[in-house]
C-alpha cells in the first residue's frame, strides 16, 4: 500500500515532502483527481516554488504601475485613461517537441492573458533562441517556430512589432519560444481574474474541451529527454480563427455590468483558472463537469480537469447577466455553458456524473506548495572566464568585419519578420528590425515603444553584473527611439534549478536585474519563470528576457536607426564601455566566450538618457541607434546600410578595439550640420560624455583613427552580407 501511495504522487510529479503537505492540508488521503490537480498546480511552471522567493526583489510598485505581479497582466499608466497591458511567457518545451503548433498556441496563450484584463491587444513580440543553424534540426525548429509564429498572430490581425532571435550551441536541445504581447484598455474597464459574489455562475466558454496538452504544466517542470516524440500528446493545438471569435466576443464584454471575473485557460487548464478565480477572491466554486462542451466521448474528471485545450475562457457573471452574456457569445458563434457558481466554503467542489469528485481548499492548492531553497554553489567557471585576453594589436578589420555583419546573431533578421504582418491595424510606428518596436495609441498623439533583450552570454559570465546588462539593453533600445522606459515585464529562461551552481547563476542574475530595475525606474509588472530547460547533454545559458515598455507624447518625434541621407554629421553619445569582456569581437574573432565585463554606472546612463530624449524631442536628432552587440563599428555599418549611405569617421582613441567592438553602452546618433553646435552645448552642459566621429558621405565605409585608414568598406559589398545570410543559413548554406 505504501509502495503505491508512492508511486501515485512520484507519477502526480509531487515530492514525499509535497505529499505530507497535502495529507496535512486535506487532512485526509486525495483521491487519483486531488492528487492529479496538486500535482499540475504544485509543477515548477505553475507554482513557482524554486523562484516565489526571489521574485521578491524585483521592485514592484511605482508611479505608473496600475497593476503589478499577481493578475493575467501587468498594466501601465499611458495617461489620457489609457492603460498599457503586457506581459510575456514561454512555450519552450512544446515548441522543442513540435515547433508550429508549440509556438503558435504560445502566441494564442499570451493574446488570451491581455483580452482577459478587458484590453484590445494591439501588438506581438518574441524571443526566441536556437542552436546553430550548421544542424538541419535547428533549421527545422526555427522555420516552424516562425511559421507557427505568423499563421497565428496574422490570423488574429495583431501586428508582430519587433523581436529578436539568438544562436548559441547552449540551445542545441532546448529551444526557446517566448512571446510578448501588449494591449490597451481604459483604466475604468480593467478586469480581474476574480471569482467573487456568492450564487454567481461560473461559465466556460469557447472551444470543446479535449483530450489535447494533458498534463503540459508538469511536462514544462522537468528537463528535456531523449524521447520527445513520445511527449506531442502534451502540446496543445491552436485554432486561431476561433481565439479571433473569442477575443471579439469579450470585447465586447467589457463595457457588460453582470461580468464579475475573466480568465484564459492557458497552463494546467481548468485546474488552474478555477484555483486561482477562487484564490484571488477567497471563495470557493462548486463545478458540475457534465456541463463542460467536450469534444471527445467519455472523457474523465480528470482529462476534463487538467486538459490544456486552446480559445477558452472561465467567466464568472451575475445570475441575473447570464442570458445577455449568452447572446453575446452566440453572436460570435461560441458555446458558453454554465458549469458551476461561487460558494463561500473555501473550496473547489468537483462534480461529475452524480459525484463528488474531489474537494480541495483553494488556498492550499494555490499557494500551500512547500517552498524551496536550493543550495547555492559559485561555479568556478565564473572566475576562469573573468580574464580577459591578449589580443593582436593589428587585425584585418575590413575582414573581421564582413565576418560580424553576417553572422546569424547580428545579421539581418528580414527572413523573419517578412513572415509577420506588422502593419495590420495601420497603427504601426516603428516596425520591426529598428531598434525599437512601436505602435500609435488612436485619437493622440502618444506611441508605445517596446523591446525584448537578452545577450544571455552576459549573465552566464557574471551573473549579478549580467542581470544589470540585459535590463540596461532594453532600457537604452527604448531611450535611442524617443521613449521613456515605463516598466518591465520578464521571461526569467533557465537550467534545472536542483543544481547548485544553476541556482546560484538564477539568484544572483535575479538581483542584478532588480537593481537595475530599482536605478532605472523601471518596476517590474508581472512575466513568467521557464526552468528546467536543459536536454541530456546541454543546458541552456541563463536567457533572463527584458520586455521593456515606453512612451512618447508626439510619435512624430520618434527616430530611426537609419543615417537619413548625406552630410549628417555622426557622434558619440555616451561611454562605449571599458572592456571587450563578452564581446562577439572575442567570440568570433578569439573563440573566447569569457572577459570582464564592462562596467556599469548608472548615474551615466540615466543622465545619457535623460539628454538623448530631449534631444529628441526638440526634433534635433536625425537618427539614433544604441551601441550593443558588435560595438560602434556595427553599429556605424547597421546605419549606414540602413539608410543607403557611407560615412567616414576618425575615431583618435590610443585603444582601437575597445572603440570598434566594447559592447558597454553608449549611442551612435547623427544630426543635420545646421543642429550640431545647439547639440554639442546642451551635451556639454548637461555633463553628458559626447564626441564627434565624421560625416555621412557617399557610398563607402570609412573609419579613420589617428588619420590612418583601419576600415575601408564599400556598402554595395557589405549590405548583402548582412541582409541575405540568415536566410542563407537557414536554406543550409554554412557561408
Amino acid at each position: 500500500m505504501a509502495n503505491s501511495r508512492e508511486e501515485s504522487y512520484k507519477l502526480a510529479g509531487l515530492t514525499e515532502e509535497e505529499y505530507q503537505k497535502i495529507l496535512a492540508d486535506l487532512k485526509r488521503e486525495p483521491n487519483p483527481l486531488e492528487l492529479s490537480m496538486y500535482g499540475v498546480l504544485w509543477s515548477e511552471h505553475c507554482s513557482y516554488k524554486h523562484t516565489k522567493k526571489l521574485l521578491k526583489y524585483f521592485p514592484t510598485e511605482g508611479e505608473k504601475v496600475l497593476q503589478g505581479p499577481g493578475e493575467n497582466a501587468g498594466v501601465l499608466d499611458g495617461g489620457d485613461d489609457i492603460g498599457i497591458v503586457f506581459k510575456i511567457e514561454s512555450h519552450n518545451h512544446p515548441s522543442a517537441v513540435e515547433p508550429y503548433q508549440g509556438a503558435a498556441t504560445g502566441v494564442g496563450g499570451i493574446v488570451r492573458d491581455i483580452f482577459s484584463m478587458g484590453a484590445r491587444p494591439v501588438a506581438l513580440l518574441n524571443s526566441l533562441r536556437f542552436g546553430s543553424l550548421n544542424k538541419q534540426r535547428n533549421r527545422y525548429l526555427l522555420t516552424g517556430v516562425v511559421k507557427g509564429i505568423g499563421d497565428y498572430g496574422n490570423c488574429l490581425g495583431i501586428p508582430d512589432v519587433g523581436g529578436e532571435v539568438y544562436f548559441h550551441s547552449c540551445y542545441d536541445e532546448n529551444p526557446l519560444v517566448n512571446a510578448m504581447c501588449l494591449g490597451l484598455v481604459s483604466v475604468d474597464k480593467i478586469k480581474k481574474g476574480i471569482a467573487q459574489g456568492i450564487g454567481n455562475v461560473v461559465m466556460l466558454v469557447g472551444a470543446a474541451t479535449g483530450r489535447d496538452g494533458i498534463k503540459g504544466a508538469s511536462f514544462a517542470s522537468a528537463n528535456l529527454e531523449e524521447d520527445n516524440e513520445n511527449k506531442r500528446p502534451s502540446v496543445q493545438v491552436g485554432d486561431p480563427f476561433m481565439e479571433k471569435l473569442l477575443l471579439e466576443a469579450c470585447m465586447e464584454l467589457v463595457d457588460n455590468p453582470y461580468v464579475v471575473g475573466v480568465q484564459d485557460l492557458g497552463a494546467a487548464g481548468l485546474t488552474s483558472s478555477a484555483c486561482e478565480m477562487a484564490a484571488r477572491g477567497k471563495s470557493g466554486l462548486e463545478l458540475n463537469l457534465d456541463k463542460v462542451h467536450v469534444r471527445e466521448e467519455n472523457m474523465s474528471a480528470m482529462e476534463i480537469m487538467l486538459s490544456e485545450s486552446q480559445e477558452r475562457m472561465l467567466y464568472v457573471v451575475k445570475p441575473q447577466g447570464v442570458e445577455e452574456v449568452k447572446k453575446v457569445f452566440a453572436k460570435w458563434d461560441l458555446q458558453a455553458s454554465e458549469i458551476g457558481k461561487v460558494t463561500d466554503s473555501g473550496k473547489i467542489e468537483i462534480y461529475y456524473k452524480g459525484k463528488l469528485e474531489g474537494s480541495i481548499p483553494t488556498e492550499s492548492i494555490v499557494d500551500g506548495v512547500p517552498l524551496r531553497d536550493p543550495l547555492r554553489k559559485k561555479p568556478a567557471y565564473i572566475e576562469e572566464k573573468a580574464k580577459d585576453i591578449p589580443i593582436k594589436e593589428k587585425v584585418n578589420y575590413n575582414d573581421v568585419l564582413k565576418t560580424l555583419i553576417a553572422d546569424e546573431n547580428i545579421c539581418s533578421r528580414k527572413w523573419i519578420y517578412s513572415q509577420y504582418d506588422y502593419m495590420v491595424g495601420n497603427n504601426t510606428i516603428l516596425r520591426p528590425g529598428d531598434t525599437v518596436g512601436a505602435v500609435r495609441i488612436q485619437g493622440t498623439t502618444k506611441a508605445i515603444g517596446m523591446t525584448v533583450d537578452c545577450n544571455p552570454l552576459y549573465p552566464y559570465l557574471e551573473p549579478y553584473h549580467g542581470g544589470m546588462m540585459v535590463v540596461l539593453e532594453s532600457y537604452r533600445n527604448l531611450v535611442a527611439g524617443g521613449f521613456k522606459p515605463l516598466g518591465i515585464t520578464n521571461c526569467l529562461n533557465y537550467p534545472n534549478p536542483e543544481d547548485p551552481e544553476n541556482y546560484y547563476v538564477l539568484e544572483q542574475s535575479i538581483k542584478g536585474i532588480a537593481k537595475a530595475c530599482q536605478e532605472l525606474n523601471t518596476p517590474v509588472t508581472g512575466g513568467n519563470v521557464s526552468l528546467y530547460n536543459q536536454g541530456v547533454n546541454t543546458k541552456i545559458y541563463p536567457t533572463p528576457v527584458i520586455g521593456m515598455v515606453g512612451l512618447i507624447e508626439d510619435y512624430h518625434r520618434c527616430v530611426t536607426t537609419a543615417f537619413k541621407g548625406e552630410g549628417e554629421l555622426v557622434y558619440l553619445v555616451g561611454e562605449l564601455g571599458n572592456s571587450l569582456g563578452g564581446s562577439i569581437f572575442y567570440q568570433k574573432v578569439y573563440g573566447y566566450e569569457g572577459g570582464k565585463l564592462p562596467d556599469v554606472d548608472f548615474q551615466k546612463e540615466r543622465n545619457a538618457a535623460k539628454g538623448i530624449l530631449e534631444l529628441i524631442t526638440r526634433g534635433l536628432l536625425a537618427s539614433a541607434t544604441d551601441i550593443s552587440q558588435g560595438g560602434l563599428a556595427i553599429a556605424l555599418i547597421k546605419s549606414c546600410i540602413k539608410g543607403k549611405v557611407g560615412v567616414e569617421v576618425e575615431l583618435g582613441t590610443q585603444n582601437l578595439n575597445l572603440e570598434l567592438f566594447a559592447e558597454g553602452g553608449g549611442y551612435l546618433v547623427s544630426v543635420k550640420e545646421e543642429n550640431a553646435l545647439k547639440i554639442e552645448e546642451f551635451l556639454t552642459g548637461a555633463a553628458i560624455s559626447w564626441k564627434k566621429l565624421g560625416k555621412t558621405q557617399g557610398d563607402e565605409i570609412i573609419i579613420k583613427n589617428n588619420k590612418e585608414r583601419v576600415i575601408h568598406l564599400h556598402l554595395k559589398e557589405v549590405a548583402p552580407l548582412w541582409e541575405t545570410a540568415l536566410e542563407r543559413r537557414v536554406s543550409g548554406d554554412r557561408e
